[in-house]
Parts: C-alpha cells; sequence; structure tokens
C-alpha cells in the first residue's frame, strides 16, 4: 500500500479531523487567529493525527470521539513546532518562514501555549480519566525531551543511549500516545493496547532518526530547511555519534570543534565526507529500519484489514521517505 493509498483510504476521517482543528482554532485575540491558522495551515503531513484514524479503525471503532483525540494529537505537536522553533531559533519550516521569523519569539510561544492550552480542554470533552492521564504524562515528557535536547547541545560525547532517550520523549512519545490512545477508547483489552503503544513507539524512532539522517543527505528545496541544520545548532544526532566512535582522530577531532562551536557550516563538505567514509548514515538507516521492523511485529496480535495494512506500509515508508 502506497502513501497515496493509505491517505484515500484514512480521508474522510482526516477531512473531519481538519474540519474539527480549524473551528477548535478560533480565538476572540485577532493574532491567535492569525498565527495558528498560519502554522496549522503550513502544509505538514499530518502523520500523528492520521495514525490516530487508522488505528481506531483498526480496531473496528464506530463512534467519532477518535476525530476529536487526532484533532488534540495535532495540537500537541503544532505547539511543540511553535516552541522548538523558538529555541532553535529557526527561519524556515516546511519551506516557509517559521512563525517567530514573522510574528516574533513572544508570540510565538504563547500561541503555542495556547495551543496546549485548547488541546486539555478539548481532553476534558472526552471525559476519559485515562486518556486526560495518558496525554498529560506525554505532554511533560515531551517537554523533559525538549529540555534534555537544550542541555545536550554542544556535547561531542553524547552517548547513543541519551540520544535514543531524547528522541524517544520528544518525538516517539507522541507517536505512541497517537496510537495507544485509540485503544483506550475502544475499550480494547491490555494486550492490544500495549501492541499499539509499542507500534508509535518503534515507528516514531524511526521516523526522527530517519528525519536526524535527511538533516544532512536531503535537498535543502525538498525538506524545507537547511541542510546541516542540526550542526548549526550543536546537535549531535545518530549519524555524528556513530562518525565520533569510527573517524580517525583529526576527523574525530573535526566534528568536535562542530559540535562544540556551532560552525560546521562552514566545512560541512568536508563533515558530509567524513560522514559518508565512516557509514554513518547507513548506520543510522540500519537502526532505523529495525526500530520499524519491530513496529511492525508489534501489530502481529490486531485482525487483518486494510487498517492494519496502512499501519505496516506506514512502518516501511517512515524509513524510505525523501520528506
Amino acid at each position: 500500500m502506497d502513501q497515496h493509498a493509505i491517505r484515500a483510504l484514512a480521508s474522510d476521517d482526516m477531512q473531519a479531523v481538519n474540519t474539527q482543528i480549524m473551528q477548535r482554532l478560533q480565538s476572540d485575540v485577532p493574532l491567535v487567529n492569525q498565527l495558528g491558522f498560519y502554522i496549522i495551515s503550513g502544509g505538514g503531513k499530518r502523520m500523528r493525527p492520521m495514525l490516530t484514524v487508522l488505528a481506531a479503525r483498526a480496531l473496528n471503532y464506530l463512534h467519532d470521539e477518535h476525530i476529536k483525540l487526532a484533532s488534540i494529537i495535532e495540537f500537541i505537536h503544532t505547539a511543540t513546532l511553535l516552541h522548538d522553533d523558538v529555541v532553535d531559533e529557526s527561519d524556515l519550516r516546511r519551506g516557509r518562514d517559521t512563525a517567530n521569523a514573522l510574528f516574533g519569539n513572544a508570540a510565538s510561544v504563547l500561541v503555542g501555549d495556547f495551543l496546549y492550552t485548547r488541546a486539555f480542554q478539548m481532553m476534558a470533552e472526552i471525559g476519559n480519566l485515562k486518556v486526560m492521564e495518558i496525554l498529560a504524562e506525554t505532554t511533560n515528557v515531551i517537554a523533559e525531551g525538549e529540555v534534555m535536547q537544550l542541555m545536550n547541545c554542544n556535547d561531542p560525547h553524547l552517548s547513543e543511549d541519551a540520544y535514543f532517550n531524547v528522541i524517544y520523549c520528544k518525538t516517539a512519545k507522541l507517536f505512541e500516545a497517537a496510537t495507544r490512545l485509540p485503544a483506550v477508547l475502544a475499550g480494547s483489552d491490555a494486550r492490544t493496547e500495549l501492541a499499539l503503544q509499542e507500534y508509535g513507539r518503534y515507528l516514531g524512532t524511526a521516523f526522527q532518526i530517519i528525519d536526524d539522517v535527511m538533516d544532512y543527505t536531503a535537498d535543502s528545496d525538498v525538506m524545507g530547511k537547511s541542510v546541516g541544520d542540526d550542526l548549526a545548532e550543536g546537535k549531535a544526532t545518530l549519524p555524528l555519534i556513530h562518525a565520533m566512535r569510527t573517524a580517525n582522530d583529526s576527523d574525530r577531532a573535526l566534528l568536535s570543534r562542530a559540535i562544540t562551536e556551532r560552525d560546521g557550516i562552514d566545512y560541512l563538505e568536508r563533515i558530509l565526507e567524513i560522514l559518508h567514509q565512516t557509514g554513518a548514515f547507513d548506520y543510522s538507516q540500519r537502526k532505523a529500519e529495525a526500530e520499524a521492523e519491530k513496529a511492525k511485529q508489534a501489530l502481529s496480535c490486531l485482525p487483518d484489514s486494510q487498517y492494519r495494512s496502512a499501519l505496516l506500509a506506514l512502518a516501511d515508508l517512515a524509513v524510505h521517505r525523501n520528506t
């Protein structure tokens, strides 16, 4: 099943999600409407809410609360993007000016807060305490992950375990919630709930690893941001961690300086050569594929359906993509 078939399968639900997102964005404060609409309509793939609706349908969930749940997931994700761009001082996202570049840091942070609180209002409307507990914990862990990433910046000795801990918190945790919560809504047994939780965790991990590879390998027009942004921000992601472990002394010193001083863009071409020579991209790709395979195995307890097939296909697509 390819991406077009998956999107066609989820299209009715996703139209309902998009409608609800636009309705719930409304505020009496004009700047909230203006900035909120700008970031929400920024061309994102809506992967996380799509995972929610596909998981709900794979469980044969017949009500409509999964639409609200998917919207909540997207609001939380969008709030993290607004805050991330301020922290990273980013100018581009998805090929457009970031909200902070257009509206300023203060407005971006505050509208991010609005999206978080609107998400929590919608959680209360669902009226399921377990849903609220999971989403509250998820939001808290994401915030911890962002702080950990900030603390790890400019650290050339970051371990692989520490890297995986950060990407679990800041990325995979929301994927995990997006696929686990439909099982909670559907009243599924503990085995099924755990299976979908693990699927989301492994999928989110694979997705982030490939994102980190693509920061060095993708065309900037395709990615919608500048190549080497992570390097410029002093972030030691998996390709750099592997290269630091396997490069010769002089190349390791160059990589260490790039991470510490944030001047690696000045000699990006040489750093890319080192990453290729050390097999850093192939190593990272294999790690991502292993996570995607674990995600697929987690779904073995679900009954066969076109929705389960879509979830399986998304695990493969997450590690073989250009954007």
